[in-house]
């Protein structure tokens, strides 16, 4: 019996396994990358947004994240001043975009396009809580509303200087009255838009002069809510509720309210219902003016027939002139004969009464004495009235002269 070997091999029958391609890491890198951007093209995600940074370079960086993942999201510096505003941290938002892939560190983002606050309702919130805020302030109070001028000298309107707002309300003012017009051109949507219609309304109360407007219109369009919510912006708010200049607030449509509206002086419904409410029609005031000068020259009329009637009633009851000169002379003829028989008769009575007086102070005359031979005796400034005198010098008072003496 022959010998075989001890063992022998068996030969595997299974089919040959390919052999696993070897990837560099930027292939494999590209690959993911591909994949990522080709099955999420465009994706809508809900999360709270967190480390919030915006750079000089002008881009935003964040997180959304919920309680069981974070997921990096970036928004290019052109895509964010599109933006009303960024959200702060904290907000639940809804991002929308593409993911994409950042190779050299090996981690995926989302492009953001668009971030807004998850739903109209938190929107919403947020502009109640600081309506009730700027309200508790007095913002809204219409005690501060001032008064709009009945024709302005200049208007000074603050919207965007593209578009039919701005073409509508020149064509309007034209049609009604045409008023001199500055146009501080802004954006009235995007990141800036608030900051810049509040610095427009800033600017043109420092003017002064003839530049400075008597009155001042706010306007844009109608739109979303989202659109409109730059003139909800505090900063925006507050300087429209602190110009000096009166402001309308033409913002969006009929059912459109914003914060911008609650604090001007003036609501219109629509930008060209501002430019209607900030001057008259042209053609009614000059109507007007020719009624009230009508009016004033029918008054004149009845204020001078009035007066013509009374003088002529007094001229009816005056006497006749030559009548009135005729008792003048008269009584003037009867004063110059009284005053010819009186005036002889009063002269010799003063006449007499005078030599009366005068006999009178002639004999009271301390001095007339003297004429007569009498002396009087003086000491001093008193006068020697007895003999018991006490011994002295005297003066002797004379008629014609002084003599001095002594007393033994």
């Amino acid at each position: 019996m022959a010998s075989g070997p001890l063992f022998d091999v068996v030969e595997d029958t299974a089919p040959a396994r390919p052999k696993t391609a070897v990837l560099t890491v930027s292939e494999l890198a590209a690959a993911v990358k591909g994949q990522l951007e080709g099955n999420f093209a465009r994706v809508v995600v809900q999360g709270e947004l967190s480390a919030v940074k915006i750079p000089a370079s002008g881009h935003l960086y964040c997180d959304l994240k919920d309680e069981n993942a974070v997921l990096n999201g970036v928004a290019w510096r052109s895509t964010v001043a599109r933006w009303v505003e960024v959200p702060p941290p904290g907000t639940l938002v809804v991002a929308t975009g593409k993911l994409t892939s950042y190779p050299q560190r090996s981690t995926y983002q989302l492009m953001i396009e668009r971030m807004e606050p998850a739903g109209l309702g938190a929107l919403m919130q947020q502009l109640e809580a600081l309506k009730k805020k700027l309200a508790a302030e007095g913002l809204f109070d219409a005690g501060r509303k001032k008064p709009l001028p009945f024709l302005p000298r200049r208007i000074g309107i603050i919207t965007s200087a593209t578009g039919a707002v701005i073409s509508d309300m020149l064509h309007r003012l034209e049609d009604r009255c045409p008023r001199n017009v500055s146009l501080w051109p802004v954006a009235v949507q995007g990141a800036t838009a608030a900051a810049e219609v509040a610095a427009a309304v800033q600017g043109f109360n420092r003017m002064r002069g003839e530049q400075r407007p008597d009155v001042l219109i706010v306007a844009r369009g109608g739109g979303s809510l989202e659109d409109l919510m730059a003139f909800n912006a505090e900063v925006l708010v507050r300087a429209v509720a602190e110009s000096d200049i009166p402001v309308i607030s033409g913002v969006g449509h009929e059912p459109d309210v914003t914060l911008c509206d609650l604090a001007a002086d003036v609501r219109a419904p629509t930008p060209s219902a501002a430019a209607e409410l900030v001057v008259p029609v042209r053609d009614d005031v000059l109507f007007g003016l020719a009624h009230t000068q009508r009016r004033l020259a029918q008054m004149m009329e009845e204020l001078l027939d009035g007066h013509q009637e009374r003088l002529s009633m007094l001229a009816r009851l005056l006497p006749e002139p030559r009548r009135l000169l005729l008792q003048a002379h008269e009584r003037l003829g009867g004063l110059a004969e009284r005053v010819g028989y009186l005036g002889p008769q009063r002269l010799r009575q003063a006449r007499e009464k005078l030599d009366g007086v005068e006999r009178v102070l002639r004999a009271h005359n301390p001095m007339m004495p003297l004429d007569k031979g009498f002396v009087y005796l003086t000491r001093g400034a008193e006068t020697v009235r007895s003999a018991t005198a006490k011994a002295g010098a005297v003066t002797v008072h004379f008629k014609d002269g002084e003599r001095e003496a002594e007393l033994r």
